[in-house]
């Protein structure tokens, strides 16, 4: 373990943001290709089943059609990549863009419960999931990375702010307090 510790340290890995910035940038493709799907009928009739019994999205085919729904979707994802994406150099459109991934996420993850035929009655039910809880799983890590995201571009939004909060000490300031202590 010590060797493993040792050649990351000489790598960086230790010291720099390569975790950070590699989800960042995994959640931006994430968020490019599951846009893209949603503008082809294969994936608008996929969904119906997924969107039908979202207990917090349920409410989109009456409002948009089936076909609406699904370029909601699309659109909002990708607005929500565009955001992350820009989050890798201003942390406030990062911040918008892991809050607009959490909404998404939450969203397909209440899906779980309420979904006919997610567990295998064959194998006993609960918790053997069938596939079609096994897509939705995935959507349980992309929540954990969108809240790391907007918890990471939060603190750094809040960094600057808190420092011009702390009473500051000019460098003429400093040595009248050295002159002061030495006589």
């Amino acid at each position: 373990m010590k060797y493993l510790i040792k050649l990351c340290d000489r790598f960086g890995l230790l010291q720099s943001e390569l975790d950070y910035h590699f989800l960042r940038a995994s959640m931006v493709v994430i968020f490019l290709f599951f846009g893209y799907q949603k503008w082809w009928e294969y994936e608008a009739q996929a969904l119906i089943p997924y969107i039908s019994n979202g207990p917090l999205i349920f409410w989109m085919y009456p409002v948009f059609g089936i076909r609406g729904a699904t370029y909601f979707l699309g659109v909002s994802e990708w607005v929500f990549g565009a955001l992350l994406f820009w989050g890798f150099w201003n942390k406030t459109a990062g911040v918008l863009g892991a809050l607009g991934g959490i909404g998404s996420f939450v969203s397909t993850t209440t899906i779980i419960p309420f979904i006919p035929g997610a567990w295998a009655a064959s194998a006993g039910g609960f918790p053997a999931m069938t596939e079609t809880a096994a897509f939705l799983m995935k959507d349980l890590v992309l929540l954990a990375v969108s809240f790391y995201l907007f918890k990471q571009d939060l603190m750094r939004v809040s960094v600057p702010a808190r420092k011009t909060d702390l009473p500051t000490i000019e460098p003429s300031e400093t040595l009248d307090i050295t002159q002061r202590q030495a006589g």
